[in-house]
Protein backbone atom coordinates (compact mmCIF):
# COMPACT_ATOMS: atom_id res chain seq x y z
CA UNK A 1 0.00 0.00 0.00
CA UNK A 2 1.46 3.35 -1.03
CA UNK A 3 1.54 6.12 1.54
CA UNK A 4 1.37 9.77 0.65
CA UNK A 5 3.33 12.43 2.48
CA UNK A 6 0.08 13.54 4.12
CA UNK A 7 -0.61 10.01 5.37
CA UNK A 8 2.86 9.67 6.88
CA UNK A 9 2.74 13.14 8.46
CA UNK A 10 -0.69 12.50 9.99
CA UNK A 11 0.45 9.18 11.45
CA UNK A 12 3.72 10.67 12.72
CA UNK A 13 1.83 13.40 14.57
CA UNK A 14 -0.08 10.70 16.47
CA UNK A 15 3.17 9.35 17.95
CA UNK A 16 4.35 10.30 21.41
CA UNK A 17 6.80 13.19 21.66
CA UNK A 18 9.60 10.71 22.41
CA UNK A 19 8.79 8.58 19.36
CA UNK A 20 8.52 11.68 17.14
CA UNK A 21 11.96 12.74 18.35
CA UNK A 22 13.39 9.31 17.52
CA UNK A 23 11.74 9.46 14.10
CA UNK A 24 13.29 12.86 13.42
CA UNK A 25 16.72 11.48 14.29
CA UNK A 26 16.27 8.48 11.98
CA UNK A 27 15.05 10.65 9.11
CA UNK A 28 17.87 13.16 9.52
CA UNK A 29 20.40 10.33 9.64
CA UNK A 30 18.98 9.01 6.38
CA UNK A 31 19.74 12.38 4.75
CA UNK A 32 23.25 12.67 6.14
CA UNK A 33 26.27 10.58 5.43
CA UNK A 34 27.32 7.88 7.85
CA UNK A 35 30.28 9.98 8.96
CA UNK A 36 28.04 12.74 10.31
CA UNK A 37 25.90 10.20 12.12
CA UNK A 38 29.03 8.82 13.81
CA UNK A 39 30.13 12.31 14.84
CA UNK A 40 26.71 13.14 16.26
CA UNK A 41 26.64 9.83 18.11
CA UNK A 42 30.05 10.56 19.63
CA UNK A 43 28.85 14.02 20.69
CA UNK A 44 25.73 12.50 22.27
CA UNK A 45 27.96 10.23 24.36
CA UNK A 46 30.20 13.18 25.34
CA UNK A 47 27.21 15.35 26.26
CA UNK A 48 25.84 12.60 28.48
CA UNK A 49 29.26 12.18 30.13
CA UNK A 50 29.44 15.92 30.84
CA UNK A 51 25.88 16.09 32.20
CA UNK A 52 26.56 13.20 34.58
CA UNK A 53 29.83 14.81 35.73
CA UNK A 54 27.94 18.04 36.37
CA UNK A 55 25.22 16.23 38.31
CA UNK A 56 27.89 14.57 40.48
CA UNK A 57 29.39 17.99 41.19
CA UNK A 58 32.65 17.17 39.44
CA UNK A 59 32.69 20.21 37.20
CA UNK A 60 33.24 23.88 37.84
CA UNK A 61 30.35 25.86 36.43
CA UNK A 62 30.92 29.39 35.17
CA UNK A 63 28.01 31.81 34.76
CA UNK A 64 27.34 32.70 31.13
CA UNK A 65 27.68 36.41 31.93
CA UNK A 66 31.27 35.81 33.06
CA UNK A 67 32.09 33.80 29.95
CA UNK A 68 30.70 36.48 27.62
CA UNK A 69 32.42 39.27 29.54
CA UNK A 70 35.75 37.48 29.22
CA UNK A 71 35.15 36.86 25.51
CA UNK A 72 34.43 40.58 24.99
CA UNK A 73 37.69 41.47 26.76
CA UNK A 74 39.66 39.02 24.65
CA UNK A 75 38.08 40.24 21.42
CA UNK A 76 38.46 43.90 22.36
CA UNK A 77 34.75 44.60 22.12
Amino acid sequence: MAHTYSDVEREARMLSADDRSKLVDVLLDSLRGGELAEIESAWAVEIERRVKACERGETKLVPAEDVFAKARLINGA
